[in-house]
């Protein structure tokens, strides 16, 4: 399996992730918006409430974005951002306003649409339901589909930590490196190779060879 090491294997590996998400929560009803990869002051992606993008100079596609700094965090919380933005697309694509004060402060209705998606929803004084992480059920998702961590990453020289996943999401909190541990496990058997992820720590084993699986290195 190739590993998530170029930016063309990594954007490609975002639309693929968006196809998934559009298909468990909006019905496969959002068309794919062009997915970029760039530094994000401040928030680890946004949603463009305009047609940022043109085909055959004809303007028509919508922009996501996640932040460039962000990309080797543990894949559920990537896909909790990308997942955050998309309800902002559905949202803007419904007419529904979820967010104010220059599109940073997040309403109920972002907050509604978003625990519908499987995202935890917290409240920021100034940016409103703005700070979302994965749900187990968005975790789960993650292991269902066997999706692998990012391993890839922008240098930038200090990468802003927010509390949210959204645009403006949270106060910044300057750190350099250090990502969060991931929240999933993965087991593998030491004969046959068989793998299998868990949120938790299990006693699992490999039924055709009778040996316990391990947490792999």
């Amino acid at each position: 399996m190739k590993q998530l090491t170029t930016y063309n294997r990594a954007a490609a590996y975002l639309n693929s992730i968006f196809d998934l998400l559009n298909e468990r929560y909006f019905e496969g009803a959002l068309s794919r918006p062009i997915i970029t990869i760039q530094s994000t002051p401040k928030a680890y992606g946004h949603y463009t409430l305009y047609d940022a993008w043109s085909v055959d100079g004809d303007k028509g596609m919508r922009e996501i974005n996640i932040g460039a700094g962000t990309l080797s965090r543990p894949i559920e919380e990537v896909v909790a951002t990308l997942l955050h933005e998309m309800v902002h697309y559905w949202n803007d694509k419904r007419g529904v306003k979820d967010a104010s004060r220059g599109n940073t402060y997040h309403n109920k209705n972002f907050k509604a649409v978003a625990e519908a998606c499987d995202l935890l929803v917290e409240h920021h004084p100034t940016y409103g339901w703005s700070k979302t992480s994965p749900s187990d059920a968005l975790v789960e998702f993650c292991i269902e589909h066997e999706l692998r961590e990012i391993r890839l990453c922008r240098n930038d020289f200090e990468i802003f930590r927010v509390s949210g996943t959204g645009t403006k999401a949270g106060n910044a909190t300057k750190t350099v490196g250090g990502n969060k541990k991931s929240s999933t496990r993965k087991y593998i058997c030491p004969c046959c190779g068989m793998s299998v992820r868990a949120t938790r720590t299990v006693n699992i084993a490999c039924l055709d060879c009778n040996e316990p699986l391990i947490v792999a290195a």
